[in-house]
């Protein structure tokens, strides 16, 4: 009889941990809340425009690839890939930096804003692609059990680079505060103001500037679909539409989860939906963390959303575009250290149709709009107008064009939504930061210290943000559950 494992969500690491289980012979079943898989990945199809909802920057093809191999596979036999060129562009108020598709043209870029800072920018970048090759090859695949984790021959000779940070390094090396801005911009991705992430995790700069931007055709949602696919052939069964309201602990192990009133029986239970809620899911004894333990945890920022279907192509931008034209250090003031609306917020908009046109229809254009803001703000219809009037009037702006009278129809997703559709804590977006008290064995376990056979997966425990670290998050949990049962 084959062991049976609930998992709770369908996001990257519930999907992937399904298929690491599924290939080593367990009986595993999805109970995704929402209609469609993808968790915070989902697709929003409207009038002939498509919108990927969550995540639309794809770095580090190398883990997505190494995914797929580990089935036999390959991205290519689901998607299809293609490097943008440029990467993406920086908006500032004066001037926009063009980031390029190779160290050889973001070199010219930054000699162009700082001459004789390609130099510096070289030996960075090496520093963070040895930093890469340790995080990714070596520390990302432990499951954060103990601190020995991080104890390598290679991080020994690298351990001020933990507690150092990542602006200090930067700012050390280049004075320009534009350069600054860009090259601080990739950390971002782990939830934390630069000045409070290790200075080791610069192996996002590498992943930035070496390996590049990449789009699969289609969208994100495409590796939803294929990692669906993958997990559909090697036997996990999918249910959609279906919430779980309770996992139900006996004699202190994990036996089942309830879902409308029904019991449903487990041997093991999986959570890869947000681990604050799925801690509520079991009574109160049986809570390994504390409402206060959670209080004090640094979230990474929520985001108002904004996705807007033109009826034209628009002017002056790239697929990816940053707008830098305020102050950098007040917008993470006002997400980290004093949580308000920002005054003056920087923003992201993404036009995924400039590459892919079948994004949007013909002579149109896809726009996806993202303003970091604090996690459990208020977020009321019109707090989402006001500040749409205010990135908007800095878009025509800065991009030297009207689209008011172009918008076909505009929808935002906010605070109240990541907790409705996600049972996000505090309506975060990307989970829990990278800092240096919140990095590897200080991250929430995998397993469940007080209840057996219940584990976790996804962005608030190992190793962290981000679609990449979700993958192996659930390859790292799947080892566990397999050790556990010891099957062959």
């Amino acid at each position: 009889m084959k062991t049976s494992i609930a998992i709770i969500g369908s996001g990257f690491s519930s999907l992937s941990a399904a298929c690491y289980l599924a290939q080593q012979n367990f009986d595993v079943t999805i109970f995704e809340k929402n209609s469609t898989t993808g968790g915070r990945a989902r697709q929003l199809i409207k009038d002939g425009f498509t919108f990927d909802i969550g995540p639309s920057w794809y770095w580090m093809p190398d883990i997505f690839e190494k995914f797929f191999n580990d089935f036999g596979k390959s991205v290519s036999d689901y998607y299809v890939l293609d490097k943008l060129k440029p990467a993406y562009k920086i908006f500032f108020h004066d001037e926009i930096i063009t980031i390029g598709d190779c160290m050889d043209s973001i070199c010219k870029e930054f000699e162009r804003i700082e001459p004789g800072s390609s130099k510096p920018l070289r030996a960075f970048i090496s520093k963070a692609q040895d930093n890469y090759n340790i995080a990714i090859n070596k520390i990302v695949l432990r499951p954060g059990l103990s601190p020995l984790e991080l104890v390598t021959p290679e991080t020994i000779t690298r351990v001020d680079q933990f507690f150092k940070t990542i602006s200090s390094e930067v700012r050390k090396n280049f004075k320009n505060p534009k350069l600054i801005s860009t090259l601080e911009f990739p950390v971002l991705f782990l939830g934390a103001k630069p000045s409070n992430t290790p200075s080791f995790y610069s192996f996002m700069n590498f992943a930035d500037f070496g390996l590049g931007t990449w789009h699969p055709r289609g969208g994100m949602y495409e590796i939803i679909k294929a990692m669906t696919s993958l997990a559909t052939e090697l036997g996990v069964n999918i249910n959609t539409n279906s919430n779980v309201e309770k996992i139900e602990v006996e004699s202190g192990t994990a036996k089942a989860i309830r879902i409308n009133g029904e019991s449903l029986n487990f041997d093991v239970v999986l959570s890869g939906a947000d681990y604050h809620h799925s801690e509520t899911l079991l009574d109160l004894e049986y809570r390994q963390y504390s409402e206060a333990y959670w209080q004090k945890k640094t979230f990474a920022p929520s985001s108002l959303l904004f996705y807007v279907g033109f009826d034209k192509k628009l002017q002056n931008i790239e697929h990816h575009n940053l707008f830098f034209d305020t102050d950098f250090e007040q917008h993470a003031e006002e997400i980290y250290d004093s949580p308000k609306w920002p005054e003056n917020p920087l923003f992201y908009a993404n036009f995924p149709s400039v590459t892919d046109k079948s994004m949007a229809p013909i002579d149109c254009e896809t726009g996806f709009f993202l303003i970091p803001i604090a996690p459990n703000l208020d977020d009321n219809e019109k707090l989402r107008q006001q500040y749409f009037d205010i990135i908007i009037n800095r878009f025509e702006k800065l991009t030297a064009q009207n689209v008011r009278g172009s918008i076909i129809f505009k929808e935002s997703f906010c605070v109240n939504d990541f907790i409705e559709q996600y049972n996000s804590y505090k309506g975060n977006a990307y989970g829990m930061a990278n800092t240096l008290l919140q990095t590897a064995f200080l991250r929430p376990k995998l397993k469940s210290k007080k209840v057996g056979n219940l584990f976790f997966t996804g962005q608030l425990t190992v190793p962290g943000p981000g679609v990449p670290p979700s993958l192996i998050s659930g390859k790292l949990v799947s080892e566990l559950i397999t050790k556990q049962f010891k099957l062959n």
